[in-house]
């Protein structure tokens, strides 16, 4: 819950606006809900059955078959995990620059890199150490995200107009290509909102009874954290006018949407203050993204399904360095990127090979295995999958000029592992 309720609301709402021109674009985070909970489940089974670091790169590896097919996907899974992590990471990054500009007015382009860059050196040192000396970070850093929620809620409830919340353009619900793409890229700054609910799954064998925790973990927080949004969104957007900060582009206001918000209400000390626990807020989120995802390229060196370098230990302290640093620096590169070409190319990136190939890995599991132990088993199966299915494909379908980015990573993905698989003796280029 602190990866998935970080900046994340507080960054998004100008662009799902934005992506429809008005409060329709709602439907597309109700679309975005859908999918995510059928996918949860999705996670659901495979985490249980199969607990370990690195989520998705053992499911696809098991379920394709670990030494033929399962070897590529589960190539191609990190390969582009190496980009799209560091793109989710980026956006915190980027978030916080943004609402640092309500504080350092004036604030440029060139200042706000360095703001990032800073930002992300010290996220990697902190997290530069056991994780057992995290914990205790990552719970003080979940405080300040709590608080900083149940205030933004207790004061839209306090001060909500129905009628600024659904102020409808002429024409909103017009069905239309621009309409359908529109939805589409709502639905995509909606995913990303979620993103997170399967954080849990990259550190599974550092979870207790993974079997109940970690399918509880996923759907109780993704359900906790739809209402925690759906109070949050409509709490800003019935106190600030969206066509205040619509297009997101053309706003500078957009930049830090809930501070105003509270500058509205309560004036601009208290803004000040509010904004402060904004940061706060993001930069636990950006923690606790970093803390999991470096596990993800480091379990499938350590077992041989991606470059070796990976796979090194810090000497003393046994946390995977390599993997810490590596994608501590790329995140620090992709924020300098805009926010919304982030969200757009990590969501789409991770659409082809994670989230749909996973699906495909629940159901050849169910025939191949249908003995694996199942602690838990996906609710009225395969429905949930479908459902899934249809979802990912209308988000990729209609993602625009950032599939071109995502596809080329993935045929780039596998030139490398054609290169790497003929180098070290491995399927299809087994030596004999």
């Amino acid at each position: 819950m602190t990866n998935m309720m970080g900046i994340g609301p507080f960054i998004t709402i100008p662009l799902l606006m934005s992506a429809l021109g008005g409060p329709q674009a709602m439907l597309g985070w109700a679309i975005a809900l859908v999918i995510v909970v059928c996918d949860g489940m999705v996670w659901s089974e495979l985490g249980a059955a199969m607990p370990g670091s690195g989520g998705s790169f053992g499911y696809l590896r098991r379920g394709y078959g670990a030494n033929t097919f399962g070897r590529l996907m589960a190539f191609l899974f990190v390969w582009q995990f190496v980009f799209s992590g560091p793109l989710e990471i980026a956006s915190g990054y980027i978030g916080f620059a943004k609402y640092l500009g309500y504080i350092w007015k004036g604030i440029t382009t060139w200042e706000g890199m360095l703001v990032i860059a800073g930002v992300g050196v010290l996220n990697i040192v902190l997290l530069y150490r056991r994780i057992t000396s995290i914990a205790a970070i990552t719970v003080t850093l979940w405080v300040g995200t709590i608080v900083t929620v149940i205030v933004v809620i207790l004061t839209g409830v306090s001060h909500f107009d129905s009628k600024v919340a659904f102020d409808f353009p002429p024409g909103a619900f017009h069905f239309s290509q621009r309409f359908l793409f529109g939805l589409g890229a709502a639905s995509a700054i909606g995913v990303y909102d979620y993103l997170g609910y399967y954080d849990v799954c990259y550190i599974g064998d550092e979870v207790q009874n993974p079997g109940r925790v970690i399918p509880r973990s996923i759907l109780l927080s993704t359900v906790s954290v739809a209402l925690i949004y759906i109070a949050i969104n409509f709490s800003i957007i019935g106190v600030v006018p969206w066509r205040e900060f619509v297009p997101a582009d053309a706003h500078a206001q957009a930049n830090f949407v809930v501070s105003i918000f509270m500058e509205r209400i309560f004036g601009s000390t208290i803004a000040l203050i509010f904004t402060v626990m904004i940061l706060w807020t993001a930069f636990g989120s950006v923690f606790a993204l970093l803390l999991g995802y470096s596990r993800v390229p480091y379990a499938a060196a350590r077992d041989g399904y991606f470059f070796r370098i990976f796979a090194r230990v810090h000497p003393s302290q046994g946390f995977p360095y390599v993997s810490l640093v590596a994608l501590g620096v790329l995140s620090i590169f992709a924020g300098f990127f805009s926010l919304d070409v982030v969200i757009f190319a990590l969501v789409t990136m991770r659409v082809l090979v994670q989230f749909i190939g996973q699906i495909g890995a629940v159901t050849l599991l169910r025939r191949r295995e249908p003995n694996l132990a199942r602690p838990y088993r996906m609710w009225l199966y395969p429905l949930p999958s479908v459902i899934a299915l249809l979802g990912w494909i209308f988000i990729f379908a209609t993602a625009g000029e950032v599939i071109v980015y995502a596809v080329g990573a993935l045929l780039l993905g596998l030139v490398c592992f054609a290169l790497w698989s003929w180098k070290e003796g491995t399927w299809p280029f087994r030596k004999t």
